[in-house]
């Protein structure tokens, strides 16, 4: 199916024979543009502090709109990117992209107010978008079922050792320089991005399989996404489980400064409980083949909502202290690993035809309201860790709702039986 990737670009430039990316070099690649939307998220969390006192925020939970802000752009134009994607094929649009990324990192690392800061973070989520669509995209274009999840898991190992040193980085960055030199870091980043992308990437759409962008097949398009009852399923689903994510980036610095005062040890400890999500990602590249999507995910939510529940027990009783939060969400990021991929891959396992349209509007879906969950979250930190891991319990619930949903009240099965993904 893949043997003649090279040769798929319409383009002149893709004339000249090359040898065709490996399978490792095409995980890490992939794994770059997911690390890219990771590392404009949590190398900053230890900046957050200085950037409240550089710029005059007033208030600290104000500062939480850095994260949501990029988060938003991220999210918002998701809608667009998948469109083009299938119009004009995954390798232009995901160099403009990321190109517009680049600018605005350079505006956010030149920005004189806070408000011009956000305003640069909306843009840099703006320009990051296509990333997100167009892994799942590249990936779908190449892989199905079980062996897409398995290099979705790949590439989910690689991209996230990104959140475990990503705090590490912000804060050395600041050993030697400004909290501004980090937005000038994820801007060289992405210009390697585009270089490699450039060199490297084959276009991986078919000239025969590129649909115009007309309002009739786009509405069709959507209606076909929004009414599977798989893909709106699991896309809900995954929504909450990162409506619970982004509720812990938003209050993570906040709780080791004001929780447990222990922010020096804030990178570590984050980095164990990323490392929860790396792990999760090499057993499950491991045995989704074997177990299938939603044996793991499954029992993977079950176990999410459930530590969740007692996180918010201990919390409840006055009993946290920052080694029950680090083993605690260790355990819960873990689950969150084996859910992620799978979800995001059975979303997509009927959207084949629409790949770039579907990856758009779930990608949209799950981000935005994500985002926005995350963001009420954060907004209720009150110096306990009480607000953070009663959402992840809620969530957990109402993740597990849908997926009943999806799946017709029942879970563990190893494929659809006929008829399951009925709109």
């Amino acid at each position: 199916m893949t043997a003649h990737l090279a040769q798929m670009s319409s383009s002149p430039a893709s004339a000249p024979a090359k040898k065709e990316l490996g399978f490792v070099e095409f995980v890490c690649l992939i794994a770059l543009m997911m690390a890219l939307n990771a590392l404009a998220i949590d190398s900053m969390l230890p900046a957050l502090p200085h950037i409240g006192a550089d710029l005059n925020v007033a208030t600290d939970n104000d500062r939480q709109w850095v994260v949501t802000a990029y988060l938003l752009g991220f999210g918002g134009a998701q809608l667009f990117y998948g469109p083009l994607a299938d119009r004009f094929g995954r390798k232009p649009v995901l160099l403009f992209g990321v190109g517009v990324y680049v600018v605005f990192s350079l505006l956010a690392t030149l920005a004189p107010s806070f408000d011009m800061l956000i305003l640069a973070r909306i843009g840099q989520g703006l320009g990051s978008a296509c990333t997100r669509v167009l892994a799942v995209s590249i990936v779908r274009d190449r892989y199905e079922g079980r062996t897409m999840a398995r290099v979705m898991s790949f590439s989910f190992l690689v991209f996230l050792g990104v959140p475990i040193l990503a705090p590490s980085l912000g804060q050395l960055i600041m050993l030697v320089g400004p909290w501004r030199w980090i937005f000038a870091g994820l801007g060289l980043i992405g210009v390697a991005l585009i270089v490699w992308a450039t060199l490297r990437l084959p276009e991986t759409l078919k000239p025969e399989d590129r649909l115009p962008i007309q309002f009739k097949r786009l509405t069709a398009a959507y209606k076909i996404a929004l009414t599977d009852r798989t893909a709106v399923g699991y896309t809900l689903a995954m929504t909450a489980i990162t409506g619970a994510l982004f509720g812990f980036v938003n209050s993570s610095q906040q709780i080791f400064a004001d929780v447990f005062h222990a922010e020096a040890a804030f990178p570590a400890i984050f980095a164990l409980i990323a490392g929860g999500i790396a792990v999760a990602s090499i057993v499950n590249a491991r045995l989704v083949v074997k177990l299938g999507s939603r044996k793991i995910s499954h029992t993977a939510l079950i176990g999410f909502t459930g530590i969740s529940a007692i996180h918010a027990l201990v919390a409840l009783s006055g009993h946290e202290t920052i080694w029950t939060f680090a083993i605690l969400q260790t355990l819960t990021m873990f689950c969150f690993g084996l859910i992620a991929g799978n979800f995001g891959a059975m979303a997509m396992e009927t959207m084949g035809h629409i790949a770039g349209t579907a990856a758009s509007i779930q990608g949209f879906i799950s981000t935005i309201f994500g985002s926005l969950l995350g963001f009420a979250v954060g907004q209720q930190f009150n110096g306990t860790t009480v607000p953070m891991v009663l959402g992840f319990t809620v969530f957990g619930l109402i993740a597990l709702a849908w997926v009943l949903f999806a799946e017709r009240g029942r879970l563990f099965r190893s494929h659809h039986a006929p008829g399951a993904t009925a709109h």
